[in-house]
């Protein structure tokens, strides 16, 4: 029998490539992108107190009306942006999930999405699986800043969406103000959508404020914004998320949701709604991470990578031109086998896949794990 793949060039994932070699070699995984420390306690009992109520079946198709009315509280507090929790709020199987249901909802055969690298690897083959065109838009270290006039020579007739990624995994930037302005300019009159991948939303460092697509009335009618409980409460593994988008998008949204996984785990949003009456739960996530973040480019002061900026995620990238000439990924081998730490080569990130000497570290780890780290990496 013949198999014509709709993924023909797509393999396993570098994540799961490099988590395996970790755990092959005892290696420290500073590779995927998952904290090694547990969730809030409190969160934990609350999930197993909603199952023995009985929270064990499937949940509304949209999700708990509960969760969507925090969600909507939340919202307006930080963005100012009100929402009907009925008809602009979905939860999702975590945002990898509703990433997909965008992309499947509005892409049409032969529509373009211009996709920003380097930007998170679901976002290509989601566009390929129901018959879009990727068109990458590739950005430079060190500061991967984008040309707006340069993106916008991109658009055409057949472009459908751009999907666009703050805080940015893997590069640590931002979009700012100025940016979602220049966005939103150059979207006015045209039919381009936009995926906003916000699921680091709460992980900012020095003083940053998010730029949220919620917070301009232009760019929010034409938005789709992705967000994880598992980025902001150390779980990425209940797999929960939520998508909010305006209601004529919503409904659309919500057509190819039903039929993609109908709804979310019932208990871990019940467990939510009831977390997320106290705001203090996820408003000290960045000073969190923040500490993190400087932890560990303490422990790689010793060695002889060099930093890139990083002003939000959990992800610092170093730059190892002074350390070895090879390609990115035999390096993050050599790495992993020779000298026990994981990590993950930019160069995954991106379709053309440059040869920047560019890696990307999680520091989303115990302290203790990020000094031994840069114990270990200081002998390269």
């Amino acid at each position: 029998m013949h198999i014509h793949s709709k993924l023909p060039h797509v393999g396993t994932t570098i994540f799961t490539v490099m988590s395996s070699l970790a755990h092959e070699c005892g290696a420290i995984n500073l590779s995927q992108g998952f904290p090694n420390f547990h969730p809030s306690e409190r969160l934990q009992r609350l999930v197993f107190e909603h199952m023995q109520r009985g929270a064990n079946q499937y949940s509304p198709m949209p999700g708990l009306l509960s969760l969507r009315e925090r969600i909507a509280e939340k919202m307006e507090r930080l963005y100012g942006r009100a929402l009907n929790p009925d008809a602009e709020i979905t939860i999702t199987a975590g945002g990898t999930q509703a990433i997909f249901c965008a992309i499947a909802a509005f892409v049409h055969p032969g529509d373009e999405v211009i996709l920003i690298e380097p930007g998170y690897d679901s976002y290509r083959p989601s566009v390929e699986t129901v018959g879009g065109i990727p068109i990458p838009f590739a950005l430079s270290a060190p500061d991967y800043r984008i040309d707006w006039e340069a993106l916008k020579r991109r658009i055409t007739q057949r472009t459908r969406m751009i999907c666009i990624n703050t805080p940015n995994n893997p590069t640590g930037t931002l979009l700012r103000e100025e940016d979602m302005l220049a966005l939103s300019r150059m979207l006015k009159n045209t039919d381009v959508l936009v995926m906003s991948d916000e699921v680091y939303e709460h992980i900012l460092f020095d003083g940053e404020q998010h730029a949220s697509a919620l917070r301009y009335p232009d760019l929010y009618e034409r938005s789709l914004c992705i967000y994880s409980f598992g980025k902001t409460y150390h779980n990425t593994g209940w797999k929960t998320g939520y998508c909010i988008a305006p209601p004529e998008l919503t409904r659309e949204f919500r057509k190819v949701h039903q039929f993609n996984v109908f709804s979310a785990n019932h208990p871990m949003q019940a467990a939510f709604a009831d977390f997320m009456a106290d705001p203090s739960e996820y408003m000290g996530l960045s000073e969190f991470y923040q500490r993190k973040r400087d932890k560990f480019q303490q422990a790689m002061a010793g060695t002889r990578f060099k930093p890139l900026p990083c002003y939000g995620t959990y992800f610092q990238l170093y730059d190892y031109s002074a350390v070895s000439d090879e390609p990115d990924l035999d390096f993050c081998k050599r790495l992993t086998v020779d000298y026990g730490v994981a990590a993950i080569p930019i160069s995954s990130f991106f379709s053309h896949k440059p040869n920047d000497k560019i890696i990307r570290f999680c520091f989303a780890k115990t302290d203790d794990l990020l000094e031994q780290a840069g114990e270990r990496l200081a002998k390269v």
